[in-house]
């Protein structure tokens, strides 16, 4: 089981790893490792084009971790009117965004996705039911089904 202390550190490691860190835990390390990536994406700018992609991440959580990612290098994420807000358009050097962000965000929504997995899956077990598997798959066909999923809310 991982601890929310445990997550905390992989996730210092991972931004260790994509900014150059040497001496992974140290403030101060850390910090100068992320002005190094500033710096990078600075003169990335200037050497290359500026793109702008969109990005359509599925829910809040990654659109938050997304959003905070590219605020953390100093970007300035956004949003067309009447796009939805499952949408995220940015505007930086294409290599920044294939090589440092995109993989960097990839890696830390894996880590955020099994920790939260399992932490759902621990407390559903121990406050709801200890069986929280899977439905069972059966033979046949679904002629007759009733769906009433989002419909009950709309009856009651």
């Amino acid at each position: 089981m991982t601890t929310e202390q445990e997550l905390r550190e992989k996730l210092r490691k991972i931004a260790a790893l994509f900014e150059g860190a040497t001496s992974v835990g140290e403030r101060d390390a850390a910090n100068a490792a992320l002005n190094r990536v500033r710096a990078a994406l600075s003169a990335a700018e200037k050497s290359e084009q500026v793109v702008e992609m969109a990005f359509r991440l599925p829910d809040r959580w990654s659109r938050q971790l997304f959003l905070a990612l590219c605020r953390r290098y100093g970007l300035k994420p956004f949003r067309y009117p009447r796009q939805r807000h499952s949408t995220v358009v940015l505007r930086a050097p294409r290599t920044f965004i294939n090589v440092t962000l995109w993989p960097e965000y990839l890696e830390i929504a894996h880590a955020l996705e099994e920790y939260l997995n399992r932490a759902t899956q621990r407390i559903i077990q121990e406050e709801v039911f200890g069986d929280a598997a899977e439905a069972e798959e059966r033979a046949g066909s679904p002629k007759d089904l009733l769906a009433l999923g989002p419909q009950l809310e709309r009856e009651g």
